[in-house]
């Protein structure tokens, strides 16, 4: 017979969110900014350093982000 648990599945974390997102200790979601990867002779120094730095995610996208980091802080 196969034993039956009890309780709640685990819940499973999205691998890609993982990869890409980070949540700090207080809870926000932190990301990369979009368009820095390619066709970058187009773009000026100033606009390529600040896509190079971390940003915080907006509160719409980082629920949805929390959604798929179950095991992350709230």
């Amino acid at each position: 017979m196969a034993k039956v648990t009890k309780g709640k599945t685990k819940l499973k974390t999205h691998k890609g969110a993982a990869k890409r997102f980070k949540i700090t200790g207080s809870g926000k979601v932190i990301g990369r900014h979009s368009f820095a990867r390619h066709i970058l002779t187009s773009k000026s120094s100033k606009r390529k350093r600040r896509l190079a730095r971390s940003l915080e995610l907006a509160p719409g996208d980082a629920a949805a982000v929390h959604r798929m980091l179950p095991y992350g802080k709230p």
